[in-house]
């Protein structure tokens, strides 16, 4: 099953000139349990030469780590990667699952109660709940869930859940204590001068804080 605890989520935006693999590389190094490859602004042929040198890298592992794909189902199969992430405006989840079945991980991003409940419903693997805090990775996303919000979804599901959204060092196991199984990072690692340190400073508090509490943070689900 996917390690959601420490969710690196590419950005070359923000990587300060730095090329995505290099990146990546040094962010496994510091413990970075799961890479979704995000590529807003390539062309598919830039996304796939990259994808498949990401996998080649993750191949390369002793201890293997997912590799997720946002939005392009296509890039995804193409170059076999383990998984999908799929927004509210991307493919239907209904659609992905006719086209690779029970092969792949689909993650679903969910904005609210009932985004994560028509994703849990519909068979996704886990949700990405976003954003968590405001964030200015992305301008397209709905207003900040904040923590209570995060609640109230750990209640009403019972999938596992990464928080997305303006997450770092200072308030990386908030959203833990809320009931995330994990935390997707974006700028706090690919922006970071090391991408290696800023991952193994996350990492070493997630470790700490699982440790603390080895049944998560996860109360009965509600009905809705």
């Amino acid at each position: 099953m996917i390690d959601l605890s420490l969710y690196l989520v590419t950005d070359r935006r923000l990587s300060s000139g730095r090329d995505t693999v290099n990146v990546v590389a040094a962010a496994l190094r510091g413990g970075v349990s799961c890479v979704q490859l995000r590529e807003k602004q390539a062309n598919t042929r830039e996304f796939m030469e990259e994808a498949r040198a990401v996998k080649t890298l993750l191949d390369s592992l002793e201890q293997p780590v997912t590799l997720i794909i946002n939005d392009r189902l296509d890039v995804a199969m193409a170059v076999q990667a383990d998984g999908v992430h799929l927004g509210q405006n991307d493919m239907h989840i209904t659609d992905a699952r006719r086209l690779v079945g029970d092969t792949m991980i689909i993650g679903i991003s969910a904005e609210c109660i009932e985004d994560a409940l028509a994703a849990e419903r519909a068979g996704a693997d886990y949700l990405g709940i976003s954003p968590v805090y405001t964030t200015p990775t992305k301008t397209d996303t709905a207003a900040p869930l904040g923590l209570s919000g995060l609640r109230q979804i750990r209640q009403a599901v019972s999938l596992p859940l990464v928080g997305i959204g303006g997450i770092n060092n200072e308030n990386a196991l908030d959203v833990l204590g809320a009931g995330a199984d994990g935390v997707a990072v974006v700028s706090a690692i690919v922006s970071a001068p090391c991408p290696r340190s800023a991952a193994a400073s996350l990492a070493r508090e997630i470790k700490r804080f699982k440790a603390e509490h080895p049944k998560g943070m996860h109360p009965a689900p509600c009905e809705y």
